[in-house]
């Protein structure tokens, strides 16, 4: 018996990185998933890979009619909602005098905006359904320090951690067995590298330097997070609420280089 047997899940940002390897690791434990994403060719390539167990559905999280439309299409073809992993996000590193406005409301509209309706729809579905469940929402180490080339993603990175913490507290309050918990990963090697990977000589050098900010001298892989993500859509974490899951190689343990007493 699979960890999350029986459940059904949509994961924003289904189509690639860690959103990908979430999908296929709940749907490898038992649950059925909803890929949902803006990029439709990638949804359907990762729900064929799946198979009967899962559904691509485009997705701009920006735009509450299609999360209602998703959560629509899930409880129509599923017949329930369990898990909401709220996984889609972008990120832009520049000076921070030299940030439009475009670029920081575009942040703001997919990192922040994007995983309050996740919330607001995914409780809707769930309370629906009425089996409670659990939203999971990725925020990063950006959501918990800041940094001084990406003070939009920190900002809206921190707005997902207290909104994950209020979200919480409100499905506290209403009694309605619904848990919300967020996750901060380090640098992952995954697509979302990619623009970063052009400012160094190579993929590899880039990896290289990154890595050697991460006490375990490596970077995060998706399915270190994915793993994460599927014990808090779990039961095994059945008494975890508003709780912050740092996944950083240690890398927020302490000041940075090594010391000797």
């Amino acid at each position: 018996m699979g960890r999350v047997d029986g459940k059904v899940a949509i994961v924003s940002g289904g189509a690639s990185g860690i959103g990908r390897e979430t999908c296929k690791t709940l749907a490898r434990e038992g649950a059925r998933v909803v890929v949902a994403d803006i990029n439709t060719q990638g949804a359907l390539k990762v729900a064929d890979d799946i198979g009967d167990a899962a559904l691509a559905v485009t997705l701009d999280v920006t735009k509450e009619p299609q999360w209602e439309n998703c959560v629509s299409e899930c409880i129509e073809h599923f017949g329930r909602l369990d898990i909401v992993v709220n996984g889609a996000g972008v990120g832009f590193s520049g000076n921070f005098e030299e940030t439009s406005l475009e670029q920081w409301q575009g942040m703001i509209d997919i990192n922040l905006t994007g995983v309050m309706l996740g919330c607001k729809h995914g409780i809707k579905g769930i309370k629906a359904s009425d089996n409670g469940g659990s939203i999971i929402n990725m925020s990063s180490l950006g959501g918990l320090v800041g940094a001084p080339d990406i003070a939009g993603y920190c900002a809206t990175k921190g707005g997902v951690t207290l909104l994950t913490k209020s979200v919480a507290l409100h499905c506290a309050q209403y009694k309605l067995n619904i848990r919300c918990n967020s996750v901060h990963p380090t640098y992952v090697d995954s697509e979302m590298l990619d623009p970063i990977a052009e400012m160094f000589e190579s993929r590899q050098a880039m990896v290289s330097a990154m890595s050697e900010e991460v006490p375990l001298g490596k970077l995060a892989q998706p399915q270190d997070i994915a793993n994460v993500i599927l014990f808090l859509a779990s039961d095994e974490s059945a008494m975890m609420t508003g709780s912050p899951v740092i996944v950083d190689g240690g890398q927020t343990s302490g000041m940075p280089g090594k010391h000797s007493g």
